[in-house]
């Protein structure tokens, strides 16, 4: 006789269906698992025989064999330890085979059979929703998992637990989801002094979902100004925020299974691996374009990054997902985030500071910027200078606007969009192209001519062409415009004619 039980492999956020098989056969000794197991996977027969015997459980003098179904699929993961002892308990007739057999199960076994939580519990419930299966999982994992309400998520503390919520003895409960989580750090840009350009291109950024270069001497308050982000973005939709958090929790970032609305904001340091900023490394992790998925990818000092970190940027920008392609594995993630970049204006950092002039000005600031491809360049929306603030400026009251009533607009300019791009596969200012970009962002004959002009003086590419429409689509949402007008065109251009001039 042969038991069944489910649990899951995961292929990047997806959570693919395993079977389980477990014979109890005449013969030798032996316990095997086959069905393309990674080391972890084949050391659970040890955990599982000590955990059986911490119950006082023997296993019969007979040959055991485990089989892992699709068998060329490869199965990574302690979180399989769990669904072989239910199966191996179901063919030694402990567990009813009915039961098991409707549910999917994912958990690392301890030696005293205490169950340890494991990461990819909120897609392994996603999958179990989909297959019409319950869930069984650890403890410590059940409020991650119950957000899935499309099935029961059973979370027990220990293998004895399990055994004895089958055998009816003592069921337990189903998990209850975890905490909305909230940012309560959120940094005000009213503390900004000056900049006033600067929160205004923000702003734009923040409503259109638009990429941001800041370019400006040490110390202007570029980080400063981008850590102001998140508290100016709408909070993430239910959707979003379960989309995001599957991500999350393949990485292991989400804490005492509770879910944020805020987006996420992830600012890697300049010497980041390739692996780290694109996804890879053992087992095809995501990377910090995938974490910043529906939220924000800020890289200070922008140029130091290596040129091929940089330069894998490129594609998925454009895309919005990237593909990890590894000997062994090839894994899609989906990464549409708003890239907020800063840089010096070159090495020693005071090419355009008057006061303290580059001694080898312009070939230094050349030789830095250069650093960033044309392409790359050519896929910022705004591009701004960040000039130094005066010391005198610094002793004047906060006087500017404050996040949420910036947050306010934003807010209000993202809800135009989402009613905008209803039944389209985008939803956002910067992601309109073809018939939909021309149709929502064509301007009105002043504006449609000073941006012919421009466009031949300054050469601008089919990209940017669009870029500048995206930009003043947004502009002109803030303004709640039904029309994209000279004005907006102008300011649109301003950003980016500003950028190619000082770049």
């Amino acid at each position: 006789m042969v038991s069944r039980a489910y649990t899951v492999a995961f292929e990047g956020v997806e959570a693919r269906s395993v079977e389980v098989q477990c014979a109890v056969s005449p013969g030798l000794p032996a316990f095997s698992i086959v069905g393309l197991p990674d080391k972890a996977v084949s050391e659970a027969r040890d955990r599982i025989r000590a955990a059986l015997t911490s119950m006082a459980i023997a296993l019969p003098s007979k040959r055991i064999t485990v089989n892992l179904s699709p068998a060329d699929l490869p199965k990574e993961g302690s979180h399989f330890d769990l669904p072989i002892a239910i199966a191996l308990l179901c063919a030694l007739d402990i567990l009813p085979a009915d039961v098991i057999e409707t549910t999917v199960a994912l958990g690392e076994l301890s030696l005293d059979g205490s169950l340890v939580p494991v990461l990819g519990a909120l897609p392994a419930a996603m999958r179990a929703a989909e297959d019409g299966r319950a869930l069984l999982c650890p403890a410590g994992s059940g409020p991650e998992a119950a957000w899935v309400d499309a099935t029961c998520v059973t979370a027990a503390a220990s293998l004895t637990e399990v055994v004895q919520h089958y055998a009816g003895l003592a069921p337990l409960e189903p998990a209850q989801p975890g905490e909305v989580q909230s940012d309560t750090g959120l940094r005000d840009l009213r503390d900004v002094k000056g900049q006033e350009r600067a929160k205004r291109a923000l702003e734009i950024a923040a409503a259109g979902r638009h990429h941001l270069l800041m370019v400006g001497t040490p110390g202007a308050g570029k980080s400063m100004i981008a850590a102001r982000m998140p508290g100016i973005l709408p909070p993430l939709t239910p959707f979003e925020a379960l989309e995001t958090s599957m991500i999350h929790s393949l990485a292991g970032l989400l804490k005492e299974g509770g879910i944020s609305r805020s987006r996420p904001f992830r600012e890697p340091h300049h010497t980041a691996s390739m692996a780290a900023i694109v996804g890879g490394g053992r087992g095809a992790k995501p990377g910090e374009i995938s974490l910043a998925h529906n939220g924000v990818l800020f890289m200070d000092e922008f140029p130091e990054f290596a040129r091929t970190v940089l330069e894998t940027l490129r594609q998925p920008i454009e895309t919005g997902e990237v593909m990890v392609a590894r000997a062994n594995a090839h894994i899609r993630y989906p990464c549409r985030f708003m890239l907020l970049a800063a840089a010096n204006p070159c090495k020693c950092g005071y090419l355009s500071d008057p006061e303290r002039a580059c001694s080898r000005a312009p070939v230094c600031g050349e030789d830095y910027l250069g650093r960033i491809s044309g392409p790359l360049m050519d896929r910022f929306d705004l591009r701004i200078e960040v000039p130094p603030v005066s010391l005198s400026d610094l002793d004047l009251p906060a006087d500017g606007e404050s996040s949420a009533t910036i947050a306010a607009r934003v807010a209000a300019a993202r809800a135009l969009q989402e009613t905008r791009f209803q039944g389209h596969p985008m939803h956002h200012n910067a992601d309109a192209e073809g018939e939909m970009l021309h149709e929502i962002a064509t301007p009105d004959s002043e504006g449609q001519a000073l941006l012919s002009k421009t466009a031949d003086r300054f050469g601008l590419t089919a990209r940017g062409y669009h870029r500048v429409l995206r930009v003043a689509r947004t502009i002109a949402d803030l303004e709640r415009s039904e029309t994209v007008r000279h004005p907006h065109v102008a300011e649109a251009l301003s950003y980016r004619m500003m950028g190619a001039k000082t770049l």
